[in-house]
C-alpha cells in the first residue's frame, strides 16, 4: 500500500466536520444543528415556520439545551432566525441562495485545485486516478452511498495536496449547507460527479493550474445547480401534498 493510501483515513479526520466523523457521535449541539439543517434542506421545515425545540429534543432524545445551542449555530449560518416572543423560525432559503453559496465555494475550491496542480506528485496522481475509477464503478453499479464517500475522498485529497488549510476551512464552512448524505438523493448527481471529476483530474495530471481552477469551479457550480433544482422540486411536491391533503 502506498503512503498516500495508508495515511488517507487518518488525515481525513483532521478536516471532517463534527457531524461527519464515523468514529464517534458528534457533540449534541452539532447533532441538533445537523438534524434541523437537513429538515430545512429537505423542505420538512418551511421558511417562516416555528421550530419547536421540545420536538427536536424528543426526536434526538436529548435535552433542549444542546438544541438551543445548535439553533444558535444555525442562526449564524443563516438557516434560522430568532424572533422576540416567538423563538426560532426558519429563515428564507431559496434555490438562488443555494446557487450563491456554491458560487462562493467555486472560487475557493478552484483556488485549492490550482494550488494542488502545482504541487501534486506522480504518486498522488495515481491515487486520485484510483479513487476516480472506483467512483465510476460505483456509479455504474448504482451504489450512491459509496459514490458520496468516494466523492468526499476525492475532494479531500485535492484540498490536502493544495496545503492551504485556511482556504480549506472556509470551504468546509460553506459545505455545511449540504449534509454529505444529501448528495446521494439528487437525481443526476452521481453521473455529474464522475464526469466532472474526469475533467478536473485531466487538468491536475497535466499540472495545469488554470485549467484545474476552471474545471473545479465549473464542477462546484454544476453541483449547486443540481441541488437548487432538487430543492425546488422537493418544495413543489410538499406544497402540492399539503394543498391536496
Amino acid at each position: 500500500m502506498n503512503t498516500v493510501a495508508r495515511d488517507l483515513p487518518a488525515l481525513q479526520e483532521t478536516v471532517r466536520l463534527p457531524d461527519q466523523s464515523p468514529q464517534r457521535r458528534p457533540q449534541l449541539n452539532d447533532e441538533a444543528a445537523s438534524y434541523v439543517r437537513e429538515l430545512i434542506l429537505t423542505g420538512q421545515l418551511q421558511p417562516g415556520e416555528f421550530i419547536r425545540m421540545d420536538r427536536i429534543a424528543r426526536d434526538l432524545r436529548i435535552s433542549t439545551t444542546p438544541v438551543r445551542e445548535g439553533l444558535l449555530a444555525l442562526r449564524g449560518e443563516g438557516f434560522v432566525q430568532l424572533e422576540q416572543r416567538r423563538g426560532f423560525t426558519v429563515a428564507p432559503l431559496s434555490p438562488s441562495d443555494i446557487q450563491d453559496v456554491f458560487a462562493a465555494q467555486a472560487v475557493l475550491a478552484g483556488e485549492l485545485a490550482a494550488r494542488a496542480a502545482q504541487r501534486i506528485s506522480a504518486e498522488q496522481t495515481n491515487e486520485l486516478q484510483r479513487l476516480q475509477q472506483t467512483l465510476v464503478d460505483a456509479v455504474e453499479q448504482g451504489q450512491t452511498a459509496r459514490v458520496e464517500a468516494l466523492n468526499h475522498d476525492f475532494h479531500w485529497m485535492i484540498n490536502h495536496i493544495a496545503d492551504a488549510p485556511k482556504i480549506a476551512w472556509l470551504l468546509s464552512v460553506g459545505g455545511r449547507y449540504v449534509p454529505r448524505r444529501f448528495y446521494a438523493t439528487i437525481a443526476g448527481w452521481p453521473q455529474a460527479s464522475a464526469e466532472d471529476h474526469a475533467t478536473v483530474l485531466t487538468a491536475l495530471t497535466r499540472n495545469d493550474a488554470e485549467a484545474s481552477r476552471e474545471a473545479m469551479a465549473q464542477h462546484m457550480l454544476h453541483a449547486g445547480d443540481l441541488l437548487a433544482g432538487h430543492l425546488s422540486q422537493l418544495r413543489q411536491a410538499l406544497d402540492t401534498s399539503r394543498n391536496t391533503g
